[in-house]
């Protein structure tokens, strides 16, 4: 089971990645350095499967918050390299979470509950409709104003399932 953990800083460096020797793949692969308001540094690994929120284009100077599976080996270098599984562009207006979502609709670190509202839309990555229940699931959750409870709650603009 997938443990999602995420960085927020801003992105310092975007670079070609090359994922092999010959070279195949040039240009697909992006490594991506961001840093955080503390100065701690962390270098993303940008694939064609990497899920952008809203499907925005970033660079050097925007701040961003990279999601990737805590549970997934990673090399012992600095800074620490993540494969990156969904990237959000900083917006004041919306937050995004990407974890487990239980039958329920709460998350598996238990602050944040879902409620479906008619305006909310729920996706698959690709755009397309999802017609199922979104519980039991990995979720990208984009949504505004929560309550203070534990969890909190929130009606999401957007639930993007992660099949």
């Amino acid at each position: 089971m997938e443990k999602f953990l995420h960085f927020k800083g801003t992105i310092t460096m975007i670079q070609d990645f090359s994922t092999n020797v010959t070279g195949e793949g040039t240009g697909c692969y992006k490594l991506m350095s961001v840093v955080n308001e503390d100065g701690a540094s962390v270098n993303f690994v940008v694939s064609p499967a990497t899920y952008f929120v809203d499907h925005v284009m970033v660079l050097p100077g925007d701040i961003v918050t990279g999601f990737y599976d805590a549970n997934a080996p990673v090399p012992l270098i600095y800074p620490p390299q993540y494969r990156a599984i969904v990237m959000a562009k900083y917006n004041p207006y919306q937050n995004v979470k990407v974890d487990f979502f239980n039958n329920q609709l709460i998350s598996s670190d238990n602050t944040l509950k879902l409620n479906i509202a008619p305006c909310t839309h729920i996706i698959l990555k690709n755009n397309q409709l999802f017609t199922q229940n979104p519980g039991n699931r990995n979720l990208i959750v984009v949504y505004g104003p929560s309550t203070k409870s534990i969890p909190a709650q929130t009606s999401p603009y957007k639930i993007i399932v992660m099949c």
